[in-house]
């Protein structure tokens, strides 16, 4: 590929909105989290690998062992159930930004 096919691709390539320079948002996505597991798992497991780890959510950033108190289940059979299970405590809507 020549150096202007690549220039044009990484051109089609680009965001169609500029993002510009916002504020920056605490926390990983909890589906960022729960791509790193290995499904079906028990919640201690969750806990033992991730409970520290910080997540965005529409109260704030809250860590994954906060998240998990909120729940019920004792084991999660798929990726989806437990994002379920998570959204269920945080809600879903926009995420506050840092200040």
């Amino acid at each position: 590929m020549s150096d202007e096919d690549q220039e044009e691709a990484e051109e089609e390539e680009a965001p169609l909105v500029d993002l510009g320079e916002g504020v920056p948002v605490e926390g990983a996505p909890i589906a960022r989290v729960a791509s790193r597991l290995h499904w079906p798992v028990q919640r201690s497991e969750i806990r033992r690998k991730e409970g520290e780890t910080v997540v965005r959510t529409t109260r704030g950033p809250k860590s994954v062992g906060e998240l998990l108190d909120g729940t019920d289940v004792t084991y999660f059979e798929s990726r989806q159930e437990f994002l379920d299970a998570c959204r269920a405590v945080t809600e879903t809507g926009p995420v506050p930004t840092a200040e």
